[in-house]
Protein backbone atom coordinates (compact mmCIF):
# COMPACT_ATOMS: atom_id res chain seq x y z
CA UNK A 1 0.00 0.00 0.00
CA UNK A 2 2.24 2.53 0.77
CA UNK A 3 4.79 1.64 -2.18
CA UNK A 4 1.14 2.74 -3.98
CA UNK A 5 0.93 6.11 -2.42
CA UNK A 6 3.20 7.84 -0.47
CA UNK A 7 6.61 6.28 -2.53
CA UNK A 8 5.13 6.02 -5.72
CA UNK A 9 7.61 7.83 -7.29
CA UNK A 10 10.11 5.42 -6.02
CA UNK A 11 11.97 2.69 -7.63
CA UNK A 12 13.96 -0.54 -6.55
CA UNK A 13 17.10 1.09 -6.68
CA UNK A 14 19.16 1.45 -3.71
CA UNK A 15 18.59 5.04 -3.05
CA UNK A 16 14.81 4.67 -3.56
CA UNK A 17 14.62 1.78 -1.64
CA UNK A 18 16.59 3.76 1.31
CA UNK A 19 13.95 6.50 1.06
CA UNK A 20 11.13 4.08 0.88
CA UNK A 21 12.74 2.68 4.35
CA UNK A 22 13.05 6.30 5.76
CA UNK A 23 9.94 7.60 4.93
CA UNK A 24 8.21 4.78 6.74
CA UNK A 25 10.33 5.10 9.66
CA UNK A 26 9.92 8.71 10.13
CA UNK A 27 6.03 8.08 9.71
CA UNK A 28 6.42 5.09 12.59
CA UNK A 29 8.24 7.35 14.59
CA UNK A 30 4.96 10.06 14.40
CA UNK A 31 2.64 7.11 15.41
CA UNK A 32 4.75 6.08 18.46
CA UNK A 33 5.01 8.99 19.66
CA UNK A 34 1.72 9.70 19.68
CA UNK A 35 1.09 6.06 21.84
CA UNK A 36 0.47 3.25 18.61
CA UNK A 37 2.09 0.20 18.64
CA UNK A 38 3.52 0.27 15.11
CA UNK A 39 4.19 -2.92 13.37
CA UNK A 40 5.63 -2.46 9.75
CA UNK A 41 6.26 -5.36 7.50
CA UNK A 42 8.86 -4.62 4.82
CA UNK A 43 11.74 -5.27 2.91
CA UNK A 44 14.85 -3.93 4.40
CA UNK A 45 17.73 -5.90 2.31
CA UNK A 46 20.46 -3.93 3.92
CA UNK A 47 21.60 -3.86 7.71
CA UNK A 48 22.69 0.18 6.97
CA UNK A 49 18.58 0.51 6.21
CA UNK A 50 17.71 -1.38 9.61
CA UNK A 51 20.51 0.53 11.71
CA UNK A 52 18.70 4.05 9.96
CA UNK A 53 14.97 2.48 10.87
CA UNK A 54 16.72 2.08 14.80
CA UNK A 55 17.89 5.15 14.78
CA UNK A 56 14.71 7.15 13.58
CA UNK A 57 12.23 5.15 16.00
CA UNK A 58 14.54 4.34 18.53
CA UNK A 59 16.30 1.48 19.60
CA UNK A 60 14.16 1.13 22.52
CA UNK A 61 10.95 1.05 20.13
CA UNK A 62 12.80 -0.77 17.39
CA UNK A 63 12.29 -5.15 17.45
CA UNK A 64 13.45 -6.75 14.39
CA UNK A 65 12.19 -9.66 13.37
CA UNK A 66 13.63 -11.93 10.47
CA UNK A 67 10.83 -13.79 8.46
CA UNK A 68 13.66 -16.14 7.20
CA UNK A 69 12.21 -17.61 3.80
CA UNK A 70 14.15 -19.02 1.32
CA UNK A 71 14.88 -17.15 -2.21
CA UNK A 72 13.07 -20.61 -3.83
CA UNK A 73 10.52 -20.65 -1.57
CA UNK A 74 9.86 -17.15 -1.98
CA UNK A 75 9.99 -17.54 -5.82
CA UNK A 76 7.16 -20.29 -5.10
CA UNK A 77 4.79 -18.65 -3.32
CA UNK A 78 5.50 -15.69 -5.83
CA UNK A 79 1.51 -14.84 -6.24
CA UNK A 80 2.12 -11.31 -7.97
CA UNK A 81 4.54 -12.83 -10.36
CA UNK A 82 7.14 -10.11 -9.32
CA UNK A 83 10.07 -12.59 -9.24
CA UNK A 84 9.49 -14.06 -12.82
CA UNK A 85 9.48 -10.34 -13.77
CA UNK A 86 13.05 -9.79 -11.83
CA UNK A 87 13.99 -13.48 -12.91
CA UNK A 88 13.25 -12.20 -16.66
CA UNK A 89 15.06 -8.65 -16.35
CA UNK A 90 11.62 -6.97 -16.31
CA UNK A 91 12.41 -5.52 -12.87
CA UNK A 92 15.80 -4.34 -11.39
CA UNK A 93 17.62 -4.05 -8.59
CA UNK A 94 15.13 -6.62 -7.27
CA UNK A 95 15.65 -8.21 -3.27
CA UNK A 96 17.55 -11.59 -3.72
CA UNK A 97 17.48 -12.08 -7.69
CA UNK A 98 19.65 -9.02 -8.97
CA UNK A 99 20.24 -7.27 -5.75
CA UNK A 100 21.66 -9.11 -2.57
CA UNK A 101 19.80 -9.23 1.06
CA UNK A 102 22.05 -9.52 3.89
CA UNK A 103 20.37 -11.04 6.75
CA UNK A 104 20.15 -9.42 9.95
CA UNK A 105 22.87 -11.00 12.15
CA UNK A 106 21.17 -10.49 16.01
CA UNK A 107 17.61 -10.12 15.30
CA UNK A 108 14.87 -9.35 18.05
CA UNK A 109 13.16 -12.73 16.58
CA UNK A 110 13.80 -15.44 13.74
CA UNK A 111 11.02 -17.05 12.41
CA UNK A 112 11.69 -19.97 9.69
CA UNK A 113 8.69 -19.55 7.33
CA UNK A 114 9.05 -23.09 6.12
CA UNK A 115 8.63 -24.62 9.65
CA UNK A 116 4.86 -22.74 10.50
CA UNK A 117 2.35 -20.97 8.73
CA UNK A 118 1.41 -17.65 8.78
CA UNK A 119 -1.33 -17.86 11.48
CA UNK A 120 1.94 -19.17 13.55
CA UNK A 121 4.17 -16.57 12.72
CA UNK A 122 1.40 -13.92 13.74
CA UNK A 123 1.38 -15.85 17.41
CA UNK A 124 5.00 -16.12 17.75
CA UNK A 125 5.20 -12.58 17.03
CA UNK A 126 2.60 -10.93 19.41
CA UNK A 127 3.91 -13.89 22.41
CA UNK A 128 7.94 -12.29 22.17
CA UNK A 129 6.12 -8.98 22.21
CA UNK A 130 3.52 -9.36 24.51
CA UNK A 131 6.13 -8.80 27.99
CA UNK A 132 7.98 -5.79 26.64
CA UNK A 133 4.53 -3.99 25.74
CA UNK A 134 3.14 -5.12 28.95
CA UNK A 135 0.01 -5.86 27.32
CA UNK A 136 -2.01 -9.42 28.24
Amino acid sequence: LVRNTLNKDLSFSKKDRDENIRRVAEISRLFIESGSVVIASFVSPYKEQRDVISKIVGKNDFFEIYIDTPIEECIRRDVKGMYAKAIKGSIKNFTGISDPYEAPLKPFLRIDTLDCTPKDATNLIFENLRDILKYE
